[in-house]
């Protein structure tokens, strides 16, 4: 997910992208531990697309605010 891509969705979708990969990081992660999860770096990549969200929802609010 590229951070262009997220900048042109709304806010609500953004929040709702979110909820979306917080869910899928935390099954990865019993996925990983169960030794049941094929490609490793899955994790990392999620984390990734998460804090490029957070950003995108953090730059706006700054913007609303000032």
């Amino acid at each position: 997910m590229k951070a262009a891509e997220l900048q042109s969705k709304t806010t609500e979708e953004l929040e709702g992208e979110l909820k979306s990969l917080k869910e899928t990081l935390f099954n990865q992660r019993f996925r990983n531990v169960l030794g049941q999860q094929e490609d490793t770096t899955r994790l990392g990549k999620i984390r990734k697309d998460i804090a490029r969200v957070k950003t995108v929802l953090r730059l706006r609010s700054k913007e609303q605010e000032g």
